[in-house]
């Protein structure tokens, strides 16, 4: 196995990148164009509109990363937070 510094992995490429970006969006956008197709009933009235799965999952990721990121200034400590204070242990 070669541990060089410039080992160019086919995933970290940038012209991979772009290509998993785009498989991913078209299978996302068929994905959702699927529903024109395929009867979706909901157990409430939103849950049967068109896209709904989409745009609820993006939602709630966006909230889970707004969270996280919240939590994180609220349990955040300092550099020195274990190096300060006494140590007589």
């Amino acid at each position: 196995m070669n541990n060089d510094t410039n080992d160019n992995h086919w995933l970290t490429r940038p012209e991979t990148i772009k290509k998993l970006w785009w498989a991913f969006s078209i299978v996302l956008a068929l994905t959702v164009l699927a529903q024109a197709f395929i009867y979706v009933k909901g157990y409430f009235a939103v849950d049967g509109w068109f896209g709904f799965g989409a745009v609820f999952g993006f939602l709630s990721c966006l909230a889970m990363v707004v969270f996280a990121k919240l939590l994180g200034y609220v349990l955040k400590r300092g550099e020195d937070y274990y190096a300060s204070g006494d140590d007589n242990a």
